[in-house]
């Protein structure tokens, strides 16, 4: 008896209740296109800070579901820097930062070029520069094959495993995602956004590559979306939507590929947690706005360019705590001349003092409504 949706003679001719999703599709576009039409009526520098903003929110959530944490400030930068775009403290970045880079912005800013072998071949080879995926050594760039055993996603200590899921196995993987990359070439009459989530449920359920599937997945569910609004500028973060509700990702997941080809409640959840992901590019359009308000007040008062680094990396959230002793070292300049940058800004009213001393001593951005006296 088959365990699995991929191993049933119909597959994969998915089905749904399109009356079940009537509402919730008509809801999630309406948002999608309010949403969009918010963002356009932004200044070219906002739009641009907030397409930054969304973009790094992708990269770093799409590998923090996978137990991947990336640095923010190295993610930030390389996507600046390819998008040709301003931002503070560039930072260069490892192969692990640039690697999945490439294959979000490919996805996102190339989203109207076909989806092929070779392209998602790319993909992988980006996200595994050295070949290695932890200390085991993978195929890269290519499907994976029968020797390194069966595909399965599992759980739980060594020698008691729990297996939740077992991919099609690699000699029927030719046959396999060829069904797939022509259907997602060709289909054009499913509604897009549908068909996002139905492509991010096929490949995973394919699970072609011997690692990064998950990744790879949600760049083509993002490369869909995409499309569905044809414009490469992005507001909103689907996988840090998904990292917040990654538990229950995991378990639609599980029951989806367990049951049969009827597929309504993943793609209600998928379409749910799309509506989520709009919540949160209100966040993201707060934080721009902010951030644009803070210079827009401090234009026409005199703020060095060690100060302006700094204050720029605090409004993109900077981490931990700030002492004189980071800012030296962030400024690459002396102790001196960071407790003097300092005691400037706090005499102004735009960094804070903690009630900490000594060493101890940190710095907070003031509340915009008391630096207006600056």
């Amino acid at each position: 008896m088959p365990e699995y949706i991929h191993e049933l003679g119909d597959w994969p001719a998915f089905r749904w209740d399109q009356k079940a999703l009537e509402k919730i599709l008509t809801e999630v576009r309406h948002r999608q296109g309010r949403l969009l039409g918010r963002m356009q009526n932004l200044g070219i520098t906002l739009r641009n800070e907030a397409v930054l903003v969304s973009l790094t929110e992708e990269v770093l959530n799409t590998s923090e579901i996978e137990g991947e944490v990336l640095d923010p400030q190295e993610v930030r930068s390389s996507i600046a820097r390819r998008l040709g775009l301003e931002a503070a403290a560039l930072k260069p970045a490892d192969r692990a930062v640039e690697g999945v880079v490439d294959m979000m912005l490919d996805a996102t800013q190339h989203y109207d070029m076909s989806l092929t072998e070779d392209r998602l071949f790319g993909w992988h080879a980006s996200l595994f520069p050295t070949g290695y995926s932890g200390l085991s050594k993978i195929v890269v760039g290519n499907w994976r094959t029968a020797e390194s055993g069966p595909m399965q996603v599992v759980s739980g200590p060594i020698g008691r495993p729990k297996v939740h899921f077992e991919a099609p196995p690699a000699n029927l993987l030719p046959k396999e995602m060829d069904a797939f990359l022509s259907w997602f070439g060709e289909d054009k009459t499913s509604d897009p956004v549908l068909k996002a989530a139905i492509a991010h449920l096929w490949f995973v359920t394919i699970h072609p590559f011997a690692d990064g599937n998950g990744r790879i997945a949600r760049a083509i569910a993002d490369m869909q979306l995409t499309r569905s609004e044809e414009t490469s500028q992005r507001f909103y973060s689907m996988s840090a939507q998904i990292r917040v509700e990654r538990a229950a990702y995991y378990k639609i997941l599980e029951t989806t590929q367990k049951g049969d080809l009827d597929i309504t409640a993943w793609l209600t959840w998928f379409l749910e947690c799309l509506g989520r992901a709009f919540d949160g590019a209100e966040v993201i359009l707060a934080a721009v706005l902010k951030k644009a308000a803070f210079w827009k007040m401090a234009a026409y008062h005199p703020i060095n360019e060690r100060q302006r680094k700094v204050i720029n990396l605090m409004l993109d959230g900077f981490e931990g705590k700030l002492t004189s002793s980071k800012w030296a070292a962030l400024t690459k300049t002396s102790q001196d001349t960071a407790n003097r940058d300092i005691a400037d800004l706090v005499a102004r009213n735009i960094l804070m003092r903690s009630a900490a001393g000594g060493r101890s001593t940190s710095y907070s951005l003031a509340d915009f409504a008391a630096a207006e006296s600056l």
